[in-house]
């Protein structure tokens, strides 16, 4: 078992996570969030065992900075503005913003204060909690020799269907595996052999600090959070999503323009998403649901709009593995243009199965907020009667 720090640098975060924290910071400086952890799955042992290592991981990381050689590389990045490189460059973590517990045999990890300030622990204590997990297994050597065996599986499979992948419309994916990944050894290792062995289909990483150190391209946009901010905001609820997209155009005149559909239902963004929208963004994120149904509405509400859908992206992430992905872009092949962000599959696939771990905004500037999901069981509130309302608002399909 290392000693060694699970969290490397303040650069190790998935992009999303310093794109929305841009956003926020100039739409929304003093909105003030509470965020909560949640295990969805049974661990092999209650996480409260973890307690003592990470309570010093999280003093660690509140003593992190960010080095000039990381603000250089963000501020060459053409989407990042200046005046938020010159604010990362004064930041750093505050412990008294982020406390961790024990509640019975439950793991209660909650982060409370200004949301530009505890937004950005979400996916620290993610991927420190699934390390320290994987370190408390103590079976390491084996699980990266296994990680090993079965990235040799699916590199043979991109290379035995290199026929039908190539092409005009060939196949896409990126590495979305930092908030779950069995440890940094493992993910580093698995994107550095995706790189050398096809980079034909391997185009990038949602990990800052291995898109930095490999030369790919950071890839992401915006999660659930960002458009569940705006529920407290001071709009009409009901025009919370036109809000957030509008406030995401403003801030990136074109760039970065996937929008993620499910905080409350394909159906009910898909109200939201006209004309306007349709053409500023470049395309959408599935991430719940079955992603073969999305795709489908999704392509016909651009017929709808009289926008060629062939002229569009559809980004699938759901819990996908590299089979499923490669019949996603076979079924919608040459009707849209398709990629991949593949996680848990591509950096914790061991003999012992990934945690499922998330850590939600449950509330805004006061005020509940909360995801109404396509996919049952990801639903996450606080308040059941602000989940009703927002139910009624919109009547998404039921969860």
């Amino acid at each position: 078992m290392t000693d060694e720090p699970v969290v490397r640098s303040l650069l190790e975060n998935d992009l999303y996570k310093l794109t929305m924290w841009q956003a926020l910071l100039h739409s929304h400086p003093a909105a003030a969030a509470e965020y909560r952890f949640v295990c969805r799955s049974t661990p092999q042992f209650p996480l409260t065992r973890l307690l003592p290592a990470l309570q010093a991981e999280l003093d660690h990381l509140c003593s992190l900075r960010f080095t000039q050689r990381e603000l250089d590389y963000l501020r060459n990045l053409r989407f990042i503005r200046g005046d938020f490189v010159d604010f990362l460059s004064l930041f750093h973590f505050q412990r008294r913003f982020i406390d961790a517990h024990a509640e019975g045999e439950h793991l209660v990890i909650t982060a409370r204060g200004p949301l530009v300030h505890v937004m950005s622990f979400e996916i620290f204590v993610l991927y420190i909690v699934s390390e320290l997990y994987s370190r408390a297994l103590g079976d390491m050597p084996a699980a990266l020799a296994e990680a090993e065996r079965r990235l040799d599986a699916k590199l043979e499979l991109l290379k035995s269907r290199r026929a039908e992948l190539s092409g005009p419309e060939p196949f896409l994916f990126f590495d979305f595996g930092l908030r779950r990944r069995h440890s940094a050894v493992m993910q580093d290792r698995v994107v550095e052999r995706l790189l050398a062995a096809v980079p034909e289909y391997f185009r990038g990483t949602s990990n800052v600090l291995l898109a930095e150190r490999l030369g790919l391209t950071p890839i992401g946009t915006m999660a659930h959070e960002y458009l569940q901010a705006y529920q407290a905001f001071g709009s009409r609820l009901r025009d919370f999503q036109k809000a957030a997209l509008e406030g995401w155009v403003q801030e990136y005149r074109g760039d970065l323009g996937t929008a993620l559909t499910d905080v409350i239902g394909m159906d009910a963004f898909l109200n939201d998403f006209d004309l306007y929208f349709a053409k500023l963004f470049d395309g959408l994120r599935h991430d719940s649901g079955d992603p073969v149904a999305w795709g489908e509405k999704a392509i016909r509400h651009y017929h709808k709009l009289r926008i060629d859908p062939r002229t569009r992206r559809l980004v699938f992430s759901d819990a996908l593995d590299l089979p499923r992905a490669i019949e996603l872009h076979q079924h919608f092949r040459g009707r849209a243009q398709t990629s991949f962000g593949i996680g848990t599959n591509l950096s914790n696939d061991t003999l012992t199965p990934a945690l499922s771990l998330v850590m939600k905004l449950v509330r805004c500037n006061g005020q509940p907020v909360a995801k109404l999901s396509d996919s049952p069981g990801k639903t996450l509130s606080t308040d059941d009667t602000y989940v009703s309302y927002l139910r009624q608002v919109f009547s998404p399909p039921a969860a």
